[in-house]
């Protein structure tokens, strides 16, 4: 299924045991490749696996189980497929693995910060960059985060990122994003995210729905593309959103 929608959907597949999202419910191998199927069957645009978690607390994996991990779940998703792959991870190894097993993009949630080589494997490959904010990491974003605009702090920590980025020889699109400060396209990642549950009351797993409700508010605010769990969801959601922007 292809998209028909201006806003495109990325599917999230966790191949980790400890996501705070999904409890390591596409942990096993067959699961996570059924699980991809059901996302591109769904309309997915793009699926983004990884194998370390990224909650909050999280403890790092090594790089020999992460490659365990993710390499054979893009092999035989390529296999299958020609739906475009991102591969969610800091480290450069992977990433260079990833691509050569099939990945397409390059999703690094520390924005090149963590692993000096990464850059060497985005200079040297052909594959899209997505950058992510992250105060601190994993294990420690949420001791106590602190912002005083968060909006402003935000937009400066992509814009010293975007500027490193091409200092450093990677080419930057110039596109519009909804940080039209910045003039690229912006991927929001809401999907189940901890507002929501403050906002509603509920639990982790039953915060789809609400995620959907984001994901067609995006249509507004120009945004290119949403990472969700719930391909099916968002996909019409956004769907329908459009349709009412353009008979307004």
């Amino acid at each position: 299924m292809t998209s028909s929608t201006s806003v495109r959907v990325m599917g999230i597949l966790n191949v980790t045991p400890d996501s705070f999202s999904d409890g390591g419910m596409h942990y096993s191998f067959e699961s996570a490749v059924e699980q991809a199927g059901r996302m591109i069957e769904e309309g997915a645009d793009v699926l983004d696996i990884g194998g370390e978690s990224t909650r909050p607390y999280a403890e790092p994996v090594t790089e020999d189980e992460e490659l365990r991990r993710v390499i054979p779940v893009i092999e035989a998703i390529r296999r299958r497929w020609r739906t475009p792959i991102s591969i969610d991870t800091s480290k450069a190894a992977v990433a260079r693995a990833a691509l050569a097993a099939g990945a397409d993009i390059i999703n690094d949630v520390s924005a090149l910060r963590k692993d000096p080589q990464m850059l060497k494997v985005v200079l040297s490959c052909n594959a899209q960059l997505i950058i992510m904010h992250m105060k601190g990491t994993p294990a420690d974003m949420q001791v106590q985060p602190e912002y005083t605009d968060v909006v402003t702090e935000i937009i400066d920590f992509f814009q010293e990122r975007l500027n490193w980025l091409e200092a450093n020889g990677v080419s930057i699109l110039k596109r519009l994003g909804e940080l039209t400060a910045l003039k690229i396209p912006v991927l929001l990642g809401h999907s189940r995210k901890r507002f929501l549950g403050e906002l509603s009351g509920l639990a982790v797993q039953d915060r789809d729905n609400l995620t959907a409700v984001v994901s067609a508010l995006s249509v507004s605010k120009g945004i290119a593309m949403v990472r969700v769990h719930d391909v099916a969801a968002s996909r019409l959601a956004i769907r329908v959103a459009e349709a009412i922007a353009q008979a307004a």
